[in-house]
């Protein structure tokens, strides 16, 4: 990353606000909330354009991301965040299925653990994991907005 400025901004949406936080080539954090994060508070071309396929996205508009992402985590959690962006919109997995998916089967609750540290909300979506009995499992957002983004992309796929 070397030195390159890292901004966020918060953004007002339809399910409260967003704090979006890029590195200079990348989006690093989509947060719940207004988080007090390093680098200047400020949007960019890229916070602005992040924020913008968010908003298509809640507005139903949207199925997929078309941005540069850059979360930070260990080996482990950049392999199931990589699964859970193959999740296909509309549709949900449960850990069980994730941790197979990276070739850890017997990772469910590691699976869990990364899902929780997702930095990137919504355009990875971790909403879309699921307890092995289809039941809704926690959520950084609270268990009602995960409903609502499933229900969001149930009625637009």
């Amino acid at each position: 990353m070397g030195t390159t400025a890292r901004t966020h901004y918060v953004y007002t949406t339809v399910i409260g606000p967003l704090t979006i936080a890029a590195n200079g080539t990348a989006i690093t954090h989509v947060l719940f909330g207004a988080p007090d994060l390093p680098g200047a508070l400020a949007p960019s071309e890229l916070t602005n354009r992040a924020a913008n396929q968010l908003q298509e996205y809640l507005a139903g508009k949207r199925t997929a991301f078309d941005l540069p992402l850059a979360p930070e985590g260990t080996p482990f959690q950049q392999r199931v965040w990589k699964a859970l962006q193959n999740i296909p919109y509309g549709q949900t997995r449960s850990y069980a299925d994730v941790a197979a998916a990276i070739g850890s089967p017997q990772a469910t609750r590691a699976v869990g653990g990364a899902n929780n540290r997702n930095p990137i909300a919504i355009v990875i979506p971790c909403h879309r994991v699921v307890g092995a009995n289809g039941k809704l499992t926690g959520y950084a957002g609270g268990l009602q907005l995960k409903q609502r983004l499933l229900d969001l992309e149930r009625a637009h796929r």
